[in-house]
């Protein structure tokens, strides 16, 4: 990381439609994970570090940690299906989305809090069972700063 004096982690991504996220590891280092749609979990993406940060621009742009939420939210709840608490609220937030474009009109700005709190609680919640099924690229701290 010391070759990247600009870096300042987390770092978060859009990489090709795709979250990423740079995290720091204990011994100074940098680590990268992508979102897996078929899981909702990380995959290791180190091999992509050199190409998000020396090629920002295009099909790569830089997210805030808000951001990178709002869109790994929006990437589960759009590719993964299953049962319990958080597929439900998936639900609720498709069943939003559907309504307003079936009015064909944008969300109202209550709709759009509404749909972004709910995402931020999906993704903690998401993150909280990733880790406890060994994720090492799992974080919900993550939603814990400002929205």
């Amino acid at each position: 990381m010391s070759d990247m004096p600009g870096l300042v982690l987390p770092a978060y991504f859009s990489y090709f439609w795709s979250p990423v996220k740079m995290m720091p590891t204990p011994d100074g280092g940098l680590t990268a994970w992508r979102l897996s749609i078929d899981t909702g979990g990380w995959e290791t993406a180190n091999d992509l570090v050199d190409e998000i940060l020396f090629a920002v621009g295009g099909e790569i742009s830089v997210l805030t940690a808000d951001q990178f939420i709002q869109y790994t939210e929006h990437d589960r709840g759009r590719y993964l299906r299953g049962d319990g608490p958080v597929f439900a609220l998936y639900e609720t937030v498709r069943a939003i989305e559907d309504a307003a474009d079936t009015e064909r009109r944008r969300l109202t700005p209550q709709e759009q809090a509404l749909v972004r709190g709910i995402r931020r609680k999906t993704f903690v919640m998401f993150e909280e069972e990733l880790q406890r099924a060994g994720d090492p690229g799992a974080d919900p701290t993550i939603a814990t700063g400002p929205a």
